[in-house]
């Protein structure tokens, strides 16, 4: 769900929502300092958020200060350029690849033959 899809959102809770949206990912701390509001209302915003399933939060240490992470729910990421017709990219993993390997060379073939 974007931002424009959810009416109830407030101006401050659309911008945190897009913020977060756009940079895949952010501190919360640094959610308050970028829309120039009190850590207090940032705290609330990202609490109402992840309530409303807009957002995840996970606990971490931020520059020596605990802090929330602040992540765009699976819904609203886009998967599809890591994908080639029904071919997942074979660097999605662990394992190194060789960009000679078969399996890169079919991924790439499936790519260069796509009908958009």
């Amino acid at each position: 769900m974007s931002a424009t899809e959810e009416p109830d959102l407030s101006a401050d809770e659309r911008a945190a929502l897009d913020l977060v949206l756009d940079t895949r990912g952010i501190h919360q701390s640094e959610l308050w300092k970028d829309l120039d509001i009190s850590s207090r209302k940032g705290s609330r915003i990202a609490e109402s958020l992840v309530e409303a399933g807009l957002i995840q939060r996970e606990e971490t240490v931020y520059q020596g200060h605990n802090t929330y992470f602040l992540m765009p729910t699976a819904g609203d990421l886009d998967f599809s350029l890591l994908m080639a017709g029904d071919m997942l990219s074979p660097f999605i993993g662990e394992e190194e690849i060789d960009p000679r390997s078969d399996a890169f060379s079919q991924w790439l073939m499936n790519l260069a033959y796509e009908e958009y």
